[in-house]
């Protein structure tokens, strides 16, 4: 006997627990289904922007976030070879979310998804959907209990894909594997304490090969997450052959980055190196193969250099219940909910292609500090042309205020 639901949210991640908190409050029945148990650390940068604040201040955990993160994000450093060029990150405006923070997923995650089940979504975990059958406005899906290997159905109009970079939509039957390149990245991430990285700012890293940045996020703890392309690691690893690869990687960064030198002789490495790979960059969304919604990572990823996937995944999610939320029975029509998803897929590209290409841009002249040569003498006369760059990649793209939010919502639940 299946559970019927409005939707079926595929991810627990920012992007899926964001939407199941949204469309919750806008009077929807959610499922989340997430096969990993929470908490969990993940490869990420941890930085989320100010432009996010006041979004999720109105879904009921922004006082919870400022408490747990780290200091405000106020300058932006750029770290290549023996340089270092500091300048102001751009301020969202004069209201009271003025600078982002960085917190750590093992924290953030739980956060979003405990306040779904608050908003009244039912989260399957750790589970993992395996099968789906059906059509926009009937779908069924088998859900794996990842414990005790039992299934049982889920059943939705709606199927809403937050899942993250390596797992194929289940609605497809063309797989986005491809061939291996020298060019794949693979991201490495670990957390230091008694740093001496200066609170509030955020430096990206540049070196042969590869990119990277640094944050001083939750409990003091300094974040360093960088990724290296598949040959640059190969060659450090046949120079290094008796440690792991996060080891010869991160050897290779200190060699060619002295800012991390600097910030990171004498830290303690807390917890172990994370690492995962190959990264995806690029956009995902093609209508004539996907039945469902995508957001997150399902939908599309940017280059991890400007410190914006978790702020999309949150963007994405308010921007699908903006467009959908008010439209609960239509999604029950298989012809509506395709001209919704469309609409909707139209409205993503719109707001996130273009922070997509700027940041693909941005690594590749980052994974080449040559081309930094004749560039870098003229940041350091104008050092502001990094806080434009902060302003390119979407630090100050504003969210939706909260009282915009819950104004529309509150009109949909009285309509």
């Amino acid at each position: 006997m299946g559970r019927n639901y409005d939707a079926v949210i595929v991810g627990a991640g920012p992007a899926g627990s964001s939407a199941a908190i949204l469309l919750a409050q806008a009077g929807w029945h959610i499922a989340v289904v997430e096969k990993h148990a929470f908490p969990r650390r993940k490869v990420c940068g941890e930085c989320i922007s100010a432009s996010n604040l006041p979004l999720l201040h109105d879904m009921g955990i922004g006082e919870q976030v400022l408490k747990l993160a780290g200091p405000p994000l106020q300058k932006v450093a750029l770290m290549a070879r023996n340089e270092r060029i500091v300048a102001d990150l751009p301020a969202l405006g004069k209201g009271t979310f003025k600078w982002g923070v960085a917190l750590g997923r093992e924290y953030f995650d739980s956060l979003l998804l405990q306040r779904a089940r608050q908003c009244g979504a039912e989260v399957f975990q750790p589970q993992a959907v395996r099968a789906v059958e059906g059509e926009p406005g009937g779908f069924q899906c088998e859900v794996e209990d990842m414990e005790s290997s039992e299934s049982f159905y889920l059943s939705a109009p709606v199927i809403i894909d937050a899942h993250g970079s390596w797992e194929r939509s289940l609605t497809e039957e063309d797989s986005h594997e491809r061939a291996r390149g020298p060019a794949d990245l693979f991201a490495f991430k670990a957390n230091f304490s008694h740093t001496s990285l200066e609170p509030g700012v955020l430096p990206v890293l540049s070196f042969p090969g590869g990119y990277g940045g640094m944050v001083m996020a939750d409990h003091g703890t300094a974040t360093l997450a960088f990724c290296m392309r598949r040959d640059r690691l190969a060659r450090c690893r046949r120079e290094m052959p008796d440690v792991k690869a996060a080891e010869a990687a991160f050897a290779h960064v200190m060699k060619h980055c002295r800012g991390v030198r600097d910030a990171l002789t004498g830290a303690d490495l807390c917890g172990g190196w994370l690492a995962v790979g190959p990264l995806r960059p690029g956009i995902r969304l093609n209508d004539s193969l996907q039945p469902t919604f995508r957001i997150g990572n399902a939908a599309g990823e940017a280059h991890p250099i400007i410190g914006e996937g978790m702020s999309m995944a949150i963007q994405a999610a308010w921007l699908l219940a903006k467009e959908i939320g008010p439209f609960r029975a239509a999604c029950a029509h298989g012809p509506s909910q395709r001209e919704l998803r469309q609409h909707f897929h139209d409205k993503w590209k719109q707001a996130f292609a273009p922070r997509i290409r700027f940041a693909a841009l941005f690594a590749h002249m980052a994974m080449r500090p040559q081309w930094f040569g004749g560039i870098l003498p003229l940041l350091k006369q104008h050092p502001d042309w990094l806080t434009q760059a902060a302003l390119w990649s979407g630090k100050a793209r504003c969210a939706p205020l909260e009282h915009e939010f819950s104004t529309r919502l509150n009109d949909v639940k009285a309509a």
